[in-house]
């Protein structure tokens, strides 16, 4: 990737790959964004394809002309580490292998994962199924030397999803940690539905206070940037246009501002209902962090 100041701030959008993954890149420019998310595959379906060996090296070659970094896959909705089902958590454990191949092949830095459901079982066993998957998963590839995280994402807290609470993401992480490439990814609609007040400013306050006690500020490399259609607590993840929502926009200004973050990317997955919107996002997002 091109040289970039440790200053700039890194804003970008989930992209689509459209016409080949190299063409998100080309996305990121005509947006504004400076980073981006994608898919590496259909996050609805099991099957995927292997990275072509021309779109990996044409999307490296577009980020380091660019300067565009850094570059964010999203692992398949289908992945549940901690599902009761031995079945089930082995094909989540292939396809989570697939998705840490694909994204080493592409050269992305991040891989965010939802660990999933342990509906059946309790949290603890959860936690351990979701830890073990991981490290079944990344065994035996060549992660050591590549600028690669796995980052573990917070839920909007539905019952029995494991991460709906700041305290599981902070222990899945500490039980991974010494053995896997992993930090974390807070995505700020499922903070808000979850429960927590990142609205007002001394809600905010003790939010990071509590990300600080439980998981450790500089463990959070990636905040996925959603506004929210539903209430503060609702546990309803459905994402809204940033400053249109339940969240504001002065909120998302005191985070894209607040130097405790400044080591971390701001990635917004909003929805896109009309031509325009992607653009209109990312302006507001980095008219927010200009001022």
């Amino acid at each position: 990737m091109a040289e970039t100041t440790k200053a700039t701030k890194r804003i970008g959008m989930h992209l689509s790959t459209t016409g080949g993954t190299f063409t998100a890149v080309e996305r990121a420019v005509e947006c504004g964004a400076n980073c981006f998310q994608i898919f590496s595959s259909s996050p609805r379906q099991w099957k995927a394809a292997a990275v072509k060996p021309e779109d990996a090296a044409k999307m490296r070659s577009l980020r380091a002309q660019h300067g565009i970094g850094p570059v964010s896959i999203h692992a398949s909705y289908l992945i549940n580490l901690c599902s009761q089902t031995e079945s089930v958590r082995q094909n989540a454990t292939a396809a989570f292998r697939g998705e840490v191949e694909r994204a080493l092949a592409l050269g992305a830095e991040y891989l965010v994962l939802h660990p999933g459901s342990y509906k059946g079982l309790t949290r603890d066993q959860g936690l351990a199924y979701a830890a073990e998957g991981i490290e079944r998963a990344i065994d035996g590839l060549a992660w050591q030397d590549a600028n690669f995280k796995i980052l573990l994402e917070n839920t909007a807290g539905a019952e029995f999803s494991l991460g709906g609470k700041l305290e599981q993401v902070g222990e899945l992480h500490k039980h991974l940690e010494k053995c896997a490439p992993v930090a974390v990814c807070l995505d700020t609609c499922h903070v808000h539905v979850a429960g927590y007040d990142i609205v007002s400013e001394a809600g905010y306050e003790d939010t990071v206070k509590q990300i600080s006690e439980t998981i450790g500020l500089e463990h959070v490399l990636l905040w996925h940037c959603n506004d929210a259609k539903a209430a503060c607590g609702s546990k309803l993840d459905r994402h809204e246009h940033i400053g249109d929502g339940t969240i504001g926009a002065a909120a998302f200004r005191r985070l894209l501002r607040d130097p405790r973050f400044a080591h971390a990317a701001f990635i917004a997955e909003t929805p896109v209902d009309e031509p325009g919107d992607i653009l209109r996002n990312m302006s507001t997002l980095r008219a927010l962090a200009a001022g």
